[in-house]
């Protein structure tokens, strides 16, 4: 049983074995779901070609976009869901069913028929699916966060909060290096785009085999053995600390909004303004993902030094200030200044996403930390997210340049760097123990077994 478990029973070895399967299998399970989903983003101008047809390829695009976008507003329903699943059964658990999701989900997009082949409802089957990945990845951020912040110690969660962190560009610098194959390669339009949604399949097999092989936190499993899980902790997180689940979330809009548009907006911006063939487009945007890679781990450890907090307000300023010199020199079509564009754009967001991890899971007590920072992380969808590439293609077509693109990537950093001065920076508690118990509440929390979900 995970009572057997307990943080108190867990010895040193078993510990540092645990952690660094925790740190491994989330990580490249992270990897794998951001590959899932950041595809379709990476493929769209195909993707509204053959699902979207149209005279005007802003306008397939914007069609594509609008799907793209429906997957963001699913990610809050997959956040509530899978976060009350995590806050009841357990971390590990909910990371199966969410990898296996979204897996399903993007290996099926791959076998899609064109609108040219069944009509209507190739685009409603294309959706439905993507609605589908934005359900189980709403559930698998938090997961994988926790598995390796709950197995580790106070001193290293920036570090270990980070680590699955690397995933999210490492998934996406996969799925570009997967389009940029199958585009050089497979000469067939209609198969070159699917092929690395078929291949995801196989990514699928081993993130699913690595996470079987890894315990339940201690965290979660002293609270299993105490009998203090929460019976609605979706319910009761948004009722105790509603104000840290919308604060978190606003905090990402200078966090979320920029990498979507640096990453797939760029694309986008480059084939259509500069007129860049796709393969060059794919390298700036994999230049940027493997680099942020590298800086996640570096300023995730350098949070544990100087705070999380700082650091956050550091890289939201950072990208304020950053937000209009790149899209200026995106449009000068120097290479050596187009990478000096990039470079600038990956420090100020690792500078963000290095404490990110750390600084929301910290936010919540053990009985709720999977529903608080799940929907929190995830509420960001809805503002800074699906509508992300919609406003940016609409200010494209508005104003033919990056200066309105760049005003709406500084207006974002703006709003993350005042929400953050608002945050309370915990990372100095402990997290194996209930920090909420001084907030007076007459109902009892203790739930008798056996657990009914």
């Amino acid at each position: 049983m995970l009572a057997t478990y307990s943080s108190m029973t867990y010895g040193a070895q078993l510990k540092r074995r645990m952690l660094a399967r925790a740190i491994f299998c989330s990580t490249v399970g992270a990897a794998i779901e951001f590959f899932d989903f950041a595809l379709f983003g990476l493929v769209v101008v195909a993707i509204g070609a053959a699902f979207f047809p149209s005279h005007d390829p802003l306008a397939s695009t914007l069609s594509a976009f609008v799907t793209f976008g429906a997957g963001f507003l699913a990610r809050p329903v997959g956040a509530v869901v899978f976060g009350h699943v995590g806050d009841r059964i357990g971390r590990k658990a909910t990371l199966i069913v969410t990898l296996l999701g979204t897996g399903t989900a993007t290996f099926l997009m791959g076998l899609v028929p064109t609108y040219a082949q069944i009509g209507i409802w190739g685009p409603i089957f294309i959706t439905v699916l993507r609605l589908a990945q934005g359900l189980s990845l709403g559930g698998e951020w938090a997961g994988s966060v926790l598995l390796t912040v709950e197995w580790g110690d106070r001193d290293r969660r920036g570090l270990l909060g980070a680590l699955p962190q690397i995933g999210i560009p490492l998934g996406v610098a996969l799925g570009s290096s997967s389009a940029l194959i199958s585009s050089t390669l497979v000469h067939d339009p209609y198969w070159s785009w699917r092929l690395p949604f078929l291949a995801s399949i196989v990514l699928v097999s081993v993130g699913l085999y690595l996470r079987l092989g890894v315990l339940e936190t201690p965290v979660f499993a002293q609270l299993l053995e105490e009998r203090r899980t929460e019976r609605h902790p979706v319910q009761e997180v948004l009722r105790r600390q509603w104000r840290d689940v919308v604060v978190i979330s606003l905090m990402r809009a200078g966090e979320q909004t920029p990498t979507l548009l640096v990453t797939s907006f760029g694309i986008v911006y480059s084939q259509l303004v500069l007129k860049m063939p796709f393969t060059m487009a794919l390298h700036y945007s994999l230049f940027y993902l493997l680099l942020s890679a590298a800086l996640i781990p570096i300023l995730g450890r350098v949070s544990d030094v100087v705070g999380r907090k700082w650091l956050y307000l550091t890289g939201a300023a950072g990208m304020a200030l950053w937000a209009l010199p790149f899209w200026r020199l995106l449009d000068t079509r120097e290479p050596s200044l187009i990478l000096l564009a990039y470079t600038g754009a990956a420090l100020t967001w690792t500078a963000m996403a290095g404490p990110l991890a750390a600084l929301f899971a910290e936010t919540f007590t053990g009985r709720m930390r999977y529903s608080g920072s799940s929907i929190g992380y995830q509420l960001a969808a809805l503002t800074a997210g699906g509508p992300t590439l919609i406003v940016a293609t609409y200010l494209l077509g508005r104003f033919h340049s990056g200066t309105a693109i760049g005003l709406y990537m500084l207006a974002s950093a703006v709003v993350s760097f005042v929400f953050t001065l608002v945050m309370r920076d915990r990372s100095r508690q402990d997290l194996s123990v209930e920090y909420d118990e001084d907030r007076p509440d007459p109902r009892p929390r203790a739930v008798p077994f056996p657990l009914k979900y």
